[in-house]
């Protein structure tokens, strides 16, 4: 009876630090509380932690500022759990085509997205700028790198279609996660008017990021993960396992380009090279970016980068 009671202890104690690490691991990583978000104050221009990030402090916050100038419209939509989903749209030209824009991790629409209304501007394109949900201005407090978030990528396609131009050619665009989160989401029953996706510095998927930060951090990836998981089933209501970027591209017919820094040290290259050889689409394009760190291919080689986006879309656009 005493050996019972000993192993029902160590069993329950086992069972308690389990869970208090799931917890931690969940607060730690998946976690937002609004009031510890960037995005939230537009007199702020918050720019990524980085020395990379610095050399091209004073463009992005230009951006930022000429992105509030042009006055765009506010819109909101009803996530598929409840949730208020907040955006801006910019129209270049009424009727032309459209980028719906998703943006990183713990990042937010106006931070890391008024570039691109400029780079699409540049290319005829109107622009609706999102903010994930536990993101910037919109609602929730869980960040689920891309499962849920694909499926307010739906959401707001079909709002956009509904509200805004019925005819729209759509573009879904997304830097690291919101690649991530866009590559996901063509798993889901898309409208017709989706053309293309833009995936920029994506990961493969939500483990295998996850697990690369573990690494880095030289903490125990292999032991730390599965108790991550749990974290986030118990904690978040969500599987990361469930959906991932990879297994969405085995089986895409929509065009897709991908765009990743050879000096990304946060994304691995190699993850977006995974993710375009599993491509099964019949047009579909690559381009590495020389000593662009993460998120930086087109703030680095603006050029190029409209120059490939001009020739990929050429004939979808035409």
């Amino acid at each position: 009876m005493p050996y019972l009671i000993t192993i029902l202890i160590v069993l329950g104690t086992l069972i308690l630090l389990g869970l208090i690490g799931a917890w931690v691991c969940f607060y730690i990583i998946f976690y937002s509380p609004k009031g510890k978000r960037n995005g939230n104050d537009d007199s702020k221009y918050p720019i990524p932690d980085g020395k990379s990030y610095e050399e091209h402090t004073e463009e992005m916050i230009q951006w930022m500022k000429d992105a509030d100038a042009l006055s765009p419209t506010l819109h909101s939509v009803k996530s598929y759990d409840g949730l208020t989903l907040r955006g801006k749209y910019f129209e270049y030209k009424k009727g032309a085509p459209t980028e719906i824009l998703f943006h990183g991790y713990r990042g937010s629409a106006r931070r890391d997205l008024s570039g691109g209304v400029f780079r699409c501007f540049s290319l005829g394109r109107n622009a609706l700028i999102v903010d994930h949900r536990a993101s910037g201005r919109s609602d929730g407090k869980v960040i689920t790198f891309g499962i849920k978030e694909s499926r307010d990528v739906l959401a707001w396609t079909n709002y956009f279609i509904e509200n805004i131009d019925k005819d729209a050619k759509i573009i879904l665009t997304g830097i690291s996660m919101g690649a991530a989160t866009v590559l996901i989401s063509d798993s889901m029953p898309l409208p017709e008017n989706v053309v293309g996706i833009l995936a920029d510095c994506g990961y493969t998927s939500a483990k295998e990021i996850i697990k690369k930060v573990m690494a880095d951090l030289k903490l125990p990836k292999n032991l730390l993960y599965p108790i991550a998981r749990l974290g986030a089933i118990l904690f978040g209501g969500f599987d990361p396992d469930s959906l991932s970027p990879i297994e969405s591209m085995r089986k895409t017919e929509l065009p897709v380009i991908f765009f990743h820094g050879d000096s990304d040290s946060f994304v691995p290259t190699y993850m977006s090279k995974e993710n375009y050889e599993a491509c099964a689409s019949d047009k579909k394009e690559l381009v590495i970016t020389k000593d662009a760190e993460h998120g930086l291919c087109f703030v680095q080689n603006q050029e190029e980068y409209l120059l490939h986006l001009k020739e990929f879309y050429k004939d979808i656009l035409s």
